[in-house]
């Protein structure tokens, strides 16, 4: 009996550790509902409640930490990364890091109960040269004020949960929904942005080899929404930069008398289909470069690289 408490009890924290690091590492699972019903478990007895804490310090620290270097090594291409698997691939990396830069150090110590960004705050701290042993400190401080917070909440409310913790069989198993509603919801999200775009109705493609015939006559939009924040970022040969974040004001100085194609790098063209819609009911004759900068490039079409009078340097806490 003693050897099987003893295994109920390691696999506990292993699933426990799995599913706080997916959640550090910014797959859309969230720690929360995991971290409660550990607390709910422990207030009973199956798991330990200092080794609940130890086990989701761990796992967020290591997490962070991963994410953190990745942030510092790769800059921007991690965060456009982040962006595409979370919940919500909508929301904007650069209101992310404005907001982050601004509130910075004390953001932190709060950011993991803040969706959108709580996944983005350890890369942005390594990409905008947070020094490293700062970040680790009130990284140290967040994790363990939501870790704390939610163990507390399953803990206290141990016997409102019990019909989903009555030991670590139905801890584990519950555990396990979690993930896969997480999972349907993902999927579920996923196509709701799919159902979202085919109701707005289609925008007018054109290949790169079509476009690569005509550019001459045509202007080109790069309307990434990040990719203008590192030297040595490319774009299409000739193109030109219009933020899809004040699209109202740039499109008071846009043709409306030449074809216009936009690219981007975005998932099935999100972020150039969504501008080219918006574009469209303004009157522009415009169109979306199909297979972004990604087939243009394959293609062997030419690429230049981006000004440096151009090019918009991620702010620094350094």
């Amino acid at each position: 009996m003693e050897f099987v408490t003893s295994a109920v009890a390691v696999h506990g924290y292993l699933v426990l550790f799995v599913l706080v690091f997916m959640e550090a590492v910014g797959f859309p699972v969230p720690a929360a509902p995991g971290l409660i019903l550990a607390g709910a478990a422990a207030a009973r007895g199956a798991l330990s409640p200092a080794e609940c804490v130890g086990t989701a310090l761990f796992a967020i620290m290591l997490g962070d930490a991963l994410m953190y270097a990745l942030g510092r090594l790769t800059g921007w291409w991690l965060l456009g990364l982040l962006c595409r698997i979370s919940l919500n691939p909508e929301a904007c990396i650069l209101q992310s890091a404005d907001s982050f830069y601004r509130r910075g150090r004390v953001l932190l110590v709060v950011v993991k109960f803040i969706p959108g960004i709580n996944t983005l705050a350890a890369p942005l701290s390594g990409s905008m040269s947070m020094p490293v042993w700062q970040f680790l400190g009130l990284d140290f401080a967040g994790a363990n004020l939501y870790i704390g917070a939610w163990i507390a909440v399953g803990f206290i409310f141990s016997d409102v949960l019990q019909s989903m913790t009555r030991g670590y069989a139905a801890f584990e198993a519950a555990l396990g929904w979690v993930v896969g509603a997480v999972i349907l919801l993902w999927a579920a999200n996923r196509i709701r942005i799919w159902t979202k775009a085919k109701r707005a109705g289609p925008v007018r493609m054109i290949q790169p080899e079509q476009l690569a015939r005509v550019r001459s006559g045509a202007w080109i939009f790069d309307v990434r929404s990040h990719g203008y924040y590192e030297k040595g970022t490319m774009r299409i040969q000739g193109s030109r930069r219009v933020d899809p974040n004040s699209l109202t004001e740039e499109m008071a100085s846009l043709p409306k008398d030449k074809a216009i194609v936009l690219y981007c790098t975005c998932v099935r063209e999100s972020t150039s289909a969504h501008v080219a819609r918006v574009m469209d009911k303004s009157g522009f004759d415009v169109w979306v470069l199909e297979g972004g900068f990604r087939a243009w490039k394959k293609a062997g079409l030419p690429v230049e690289e981006v000004p440096e009078d151009e090019v918009l340097p991620l702010p620094k806490f350094a």
